[in-house]
């Protein structure tokens, strides 16, 4: 029997020779993830996953109004951010916040979108700073009317292990009165899943939401790449942090 012993000093479940443990790899990849985390991290972005998760599942309770569901979603983030020991806010932050501003909830920046397949299935890569490199694999655009004019954005899905969708944006408010890099609708890695309707995508421009890096330093993020960006305002979902920022 072999034991594998960590630098830690923690020793493992045994570790049987390849043609014995066909699970030896995910047996290593705990031990790895042990090594970067300790055991109070792992619980507490467990913990905070779910949280997430929950919200965004009570966001597709379609027994309630879009607004009121709108409503309860931002209240639940506010607690999660000035609360949770995962709050992408620094500790003073979370002492000091009352949590993220938004503008009024807008029925009319809510759609049901057929999602249009018919696209050139590019990659756009991204270098993170703690993750390496992260590759977007455009599969899909959903169009919208808005203002009296016509718009797309492009839907990603984020290669790698699991994957998700993932669907950010910038607009004429980024940079003035929305955070500099632009927002996430969708980010389904993350939970963020508005659901479908008759086999339609929500696109609620309601939930709009900045990604971590528009509350502290420490956190990098793909932001949204050109063809993803609007020339026209999107005055719904979250302010900037705490004020109007530029990238």
């Amino acid at each position: 029997m072999v034991v594998s012993v960590l630098s830690s000093g923690m020793t493992t479940a045994p570790i049987l020779p390849a043609s014995r443990d066909p699970h030896r790899f995910a047996i290593r990849a705990v031990n790895i993830c042990s090594v970067m985390m300790n055991r109070t991290n792992c619980e507490e972005l467990l913990d905070y996953r779910r949280s997430v998760s929950e919200m965004y599942a009570r966001t597709r309770d379609d027994t309630l109004d879009p607004a009121v569901r709108c409503e309860r979603f931002r209240q639940q983030r506010a607690e999660l951010f000035r609360k949770h020991p995962r709050s992408p806010l620094s500790h003073e932050a979370m002492a000091q916040t009352g949590g993220p501003r938004y503008y009024d909830y807008d029925p009319a920046l809510r759609y049901a979108l057929p999602v249009d397949y018919d696209v050139e299935p590019d990659v756009t890569e991204v270098h993170l700073q703690e993750d390496g490199l992260m590759r977007l694999v455009r599969f899909g655009k959903v169009r919208f009317s808005l203002h009296g004019a016509e718009h797309s954005l492009s839907l990603f899905w984020v290669s790698g292990y699991g994957g998700g969708v993932l669907l950010p944006f910038r607009d004429a408010t980024s940079g003035r009165e929305t955070y500099g890099g632009g927002r996430y609708v969708l980010d389904t890695i993350k939970h963020a899943d508005l659901g479908s309707e008759d086999g339609c995508l929500i696109v609620d421009f309601n939930f709009s939401y900045n990604p971590s890096c528009a509350y502290d330093p420490r956190w990098h993020c793909p932001l949204a790449p050109a063809e993803n960006h609007l020339p026209v305002q999107i005055r719904g979902g979250e302010k900037s942090y705490p004020s109007g920022d530029e990238i």
